[in-house]
């Protein structure tokens, strides 16, 4: 089987935005156009493709990424929607990790929104080149000048129009092409049938400053440009497109375009946009991994080079198992060939490999750098793993989720439930890197871990419609951290003494504060080999281990810095046991002297309201522990940003909708970690001891 795309014809996008912003609609679009699906799918009814799950298709919301492709204009696009609700951050995360480009998708009413500034910061960090596309142009309220404002004050990127809107509301008749100054107006419901024809007088003055404002980016990226706009001739449409993605694959700006997904409107540019604008793997730099010691290197996008690739999500598909998706980014891959596994250090073979279409699934022989693809049949990959050459090994940078910040107890109703349970959480884990499983030492319940209420709601579901577990659960809680405030000193010595051989382990250590979010560091200063170096490892594990439990509530301690100063052994008796429970003491020891706090996740809320409810909104958030930060306009409504507590936002739903006849809604998201007030300290200790 030969390669169908060159990798210069090779696009590997996701669409990415904030809830609601119409991005599973515009996939959609987007699949129709290129001939994938011959009827279009509609969200609201539940009939989405991308939306393949139950839980998506009933509540209306995208809750797992989900990968296609597409063909256009001769181009293979690989195509993944990802979720814009922010308890499912992490399918954005990983999805941007393998991706060379974007579509970032704006409401033209709500413009830029707190998860589409999540999304954006997520893009900012893994280097991926953006197209802008506002949506909803049809609907009450939309804005296309002010969205673009938006862009560039809250996102702080330079945002290009190379579109222009025919008309707002109901009288969204069409687009202007800045480029080729022309108007391009839909004739049918499709969106199919089109007509192209020169701008009309009333709109001429406008497109020409926003093209002069294009053409200016374009001469910093061409000289030639830059000559003919100071001499005043015409330039080539094929030039000012090379020059816009020169700046595009720069990360300079961020071409913008507009249209009505819904309304089958502006999507085959945006799709034309995708292929000018956005990078194939040739045009990203190549992929960084470290060899065994420890040494950077890279692996050039080619089929020629040694294999390297990542596997960013594991799917548990009820007709064939586990399904890896896998990133490509040198190299080839056959089904039944061996590669190697350099995070396990293990081989890994690979089964079928399989094209993707949301749920469904095409089988191929082989697949090439560039490619994403589904794997079936590997056994100990995990997301965030590399796949290589077993002889010229690589481990590609890792990926880095966030802790969850909801927990609850579950219980099977039935006793024959409780191994079902068990696997599937299992599952259920290895699937999403954000949800978390364990025992409760002092309870013996099981507690799962989450992003958020629904995040947990949508578990659960999924533990009885896909695992036939019933279970009951309890209230959501608030995953708080510990942590210290000075530094301390503590000792552990574990002696035993028992007929034969005894147990030695005796160790001083420092603590004190790091920096947030930094973690647990590990500094050895002993000297003169007070503990010997074997001895030292098990220390530290008895540390985190007793870290993992706190000593206040049994919340995790989280960024300490630990110097491990003295000790003493014995020369029959010390073992790494003994040492790991002298470690453990040491550190309770030190934590206790510490000045230890209770750290709660800090919600940065932004809540959308009709002018006259504002007095009863702010005492809401007012009665919540909350701090107001500012408050916009947006035509007819009022926009509260706040920080409040992720302890007093259960339940604030239906007290907003009480506060507001209905008429209010809120999104929310991790904003940081903070100290709890006296108070609340207070009564977290008063409920555990009482």
């Amino acid at each position: 089987m030969a390669r169908e795309f060159a990798l210069e014809k090779t696009r590997n996008i996701g669409i990415m935005a904030h809830i609601d912003a119409g991005k599973t609609t515009t996939t959609e679009r987007i699949l129709f156009y290129a001939n994938k699906v011959h009827r279009v799918g509609e969200v609201h009814e539940g009939m989405a493709t991308m939306d393949w799950m139950e839980q998506e298709q009933e509540r209306g919301i995208t809750i797992t990424s989900a990968a296609t492709f597409i063909t256009w204009n001769g181009y293979g696009i690989n195509v993944i929607d990802t979720p814009g609700h922010v308890d499912f951050t992490v399918e954005v995360e990983r999805s941007l990790r393998v991706l060379d480009g974007a579509v970032a998708v704006f409401c033209a009413k709500g413009g830029v929104e707190p998860q589409s500034e999540t999304v954006w910061r997520q893009a900012n960090k893994y280097k991926v080149p953006r197209i802008a596309f506002i949506n909803k142009m049809d609907i009450m309220g939309a804005d296309f000048y002010n969205v673009v404002d938006m862009l560039k004050n809250r996102l702080h990127t330079k945002p290009v129009p190379i579109v222009l809107p025919l008309g707002k509301e109901d009288d969204f008749a069409g687009i202007i092409d800045v480029i080729s100054q022309k108007e391009i107006i839909y004739n049918d419901k499709t969106g199919k049938d089109f007509t192209t024809m020169d701008i009309p007088e009333d709109m001429k003055e406008l497109v020409a400053k926003y093209r002069q404002d294009l053409l200016e980016v374009c001469a910093d990226y061409d000289d030639e440009i830059m000559m003919k706009v100071l001499e005043g001739e015409e330039v080539e449409q094929d030039k000012i497109i090379a020059a816009l993605r020169k700046a595009t694959l720069a990360m300079d700006i961020t071409p913008v375009l507009c249209g009505s997904s819904y309304r089958n409107k502006g999507v085959q540019k945006l799709l034309d946009a995708v292929v000018d604008f956005l990078p194939s793997p040739i045009d990203v730099e190549d992929v960084k991994g470290m060899d065994l010691k420890g040494n950077e290197i890279t692996r050039p996008s080619s089929d020629n080079a040694p294999l390297a690739g990542l596997a960013f999500k594991i799917a548990v598909d009820p007709f064939v198992g586990k399904l890896t998706f896998f990133r490509i980014y040198s190299g080839v891959i056959k089904s039944g060939m061996t590669v190697y596994n350099s995070n396990k250090k293990k081989k890994e073979k690979i089964g079928r490999i399989i094209r993707m279409h949301a749920n469904n699934r095409t089988e191929i022989s082989e697949a090439y750098a560039g490619d994403i693809v589904a794997i079936i049949g590997l056994k100990e990959t995990t997301t965030g793993e590399t796949l290589c050459d077993a002889d010229k090994i690589i481990v590609l940078d890792a990926m880095v989720f966030p802790e969850p910040v909801v927990r609850l107890a579950i219980e099977p109703k039935t006793k024959i439930g409780q191994e079902k349970m068990a696997a599937a959480l299992v599952k259920l884990a290895e699937e999403d890197p954000t949800f978390r499983t364990y025992t409760d030492a002092e309870t013996g319940q099981t507690i799962i871990a989450g992003m958020g209420e629904l995040h947990l709601d949508i578990i659960v579901d999924r533990l009885l419609r896909e695992f036939k577990v019933e279970a009951n659960i309890g209230k959501p809680q608030v995953a708080y951290r510990e942590a210290i405030k000075r530094s301390a000193r503590g000792e552990g010595k574990y002696v035993r003494q028992s007929g034969g051989k005894g147990q030695y382990g005796h160790c001083i250590i420092e603590i004190e504060p790091n920096e947030s979010g930094k973690g647990i560091e590990f500094i050895d200063e002993t000297v003169g080999g007070s503990i010997p170096k074997e001895f030292i490892k098990p220390v530290e594990e008895g540390i985190r281990e007793a870290a993992r439990g706190g000593i206040l509530l049994g919340y995790e301690m989280v960024d300490f810095i630990v110097r491990i100063k003295d000790g003493s052994y014995h020369e029959v008796d010390s073992s790494e046991m003994s040492f790991k429970i002298a470690g453990s003491m040491a550190f309770k020891d030190a934590a206790s002297k510490a000045e230890p706090i209770i750290l709660e996740p800090l919600m940065s809320v932004e809540i959308t309201v009709p002018e006259n409810y504002i007095g009863d909104v702010f005492s809401t958030v007012n009665g919540r522990r909350g701090n107001i930060k500012e408050m916009t306009d947006r035509p007819g409504l009022k926009v509260i940003d706040a920080d409040i507590p992720l302890s007093e936002m259960f339940g604030y739903a239906t007290v907003l909708r009480s506060a507001t006849q209905g008429r209010g809604n809120y999104v929310m998201q991790l904003n940081c970690y903070t100290e709890v007030p006296q108070s609340e300290r207070k009564r977290l200790l008063e409920g555990k001891n009482g």
